[in-house]
């Protein structure tokens, strides 16, 4: 049984194949999904085309800071669609000289810039979406990270900017569920990523959960993928507001 036949499912923070969100949009096709992806650049959009080319995916334009163009992404896809069924946001930045020393070396730029991309993004692109998803079951998932609730060194401005997209989830959550609509976030494990090589000692942080998560090793994008599956399908019609942990079990153990 093909779980999202016939949903309409926007994916935004494919950056390549290495990609949460490609391994989302992998799996979604496979489910039955109708997909468009989103790129911000002309170095994305290189990258990006390819891979939703070999899913019969659309691709279209969107910087997450600018309003004017979500809102052209919205309507590209009332034009395309009518309606969207699920949202997933896998997006998040900051500069790389943010996340180096401590919590003091960040600038109140950069401190906005990480908040407004990684954590008001999700709002600005649902509030966005609300007229297309109001009164239909429907889902908005996004991609968080345990930084969000404990300290990870190099993490720094991200992890407030994770804390606040996990807050937003639950605000939203209450904010659209009369609507119809789900909101949830799944907090992934480290993974080798594009977005992951930004922080300094990952590779540590990658032998640290080995040690000690309980099974004993790092989760795979493939993985977060399927927990993305359950969330966005009508298995999670009873689940909202929820930060759904795929580590390997790392967040419940102590020393």
């Amino acid at each position: 049984m093909s779980l999202l036949q016939g949903k309409k499912a926007l994916i935004l923070g494919v950056a390549n194949d290495k990609s949460i969100a490609w391994a989302i949009a992998r799996l979604f096709h496979e489910q039955g999904a109708d997909l468009v992806l989103t790129y911000a650049g002309e170095a994305i959009e290189k990258r990006v085309r390819p891979l939703a080319d070999s899913i019969g995916a659309g691709v279209l334009p969107c910087n997450v800071t600018s309003d004017e163009e979500i809102d052209s992404l919205m309507a590209d896809l009332e034009t395309r669609w009518g309606a969207i069924d699920i949202l997933v946001h896998s997006v998040a930045f900051a500069d790389k000289e943010e996340l180096k020393g401590t919590i003091l070396s960040t600038t109140r730029q950069g401190f906005a810039t990480a908040l407004d991309i990684s954590a008001y993004s999700f709002i600005g692109l649902l509030k966005a979406a609300h007229p297309l998803m109001n009164g239909r079951p429907s889902t908005a998932l996004s991609l968080s990270y345990y930084g969000a609730v404990k300290v990870f060194p190099n993490y720094n401005v991200m992890g407030i900017a994770k804390a606040a997209l996990e807050a937003s989830v639950r605000y939203l959550a209450a904010g659209v569920g009369s609507d119809g609509i789900r909101v949830n976030a799944i907090s992934a494990g480290p993974i080798k990523t594009l977005a992951a090589a930004g922080v300094g000692g990952f590779n540590q942080i990658l032998s640290t959960v080995e040690e000690r998560a309980p099974l004993h090793r790092n989760v795979t994008q493939e993985e977060v993928a399927k927990a993305a599956l359950y969330l966005c399908s009508d298995l999670a019609s009873g689940v909202t507001g929820e930060v759904h942990y795929v580590d390997a079990g790392y967040n419940v153990t102590g020393i």
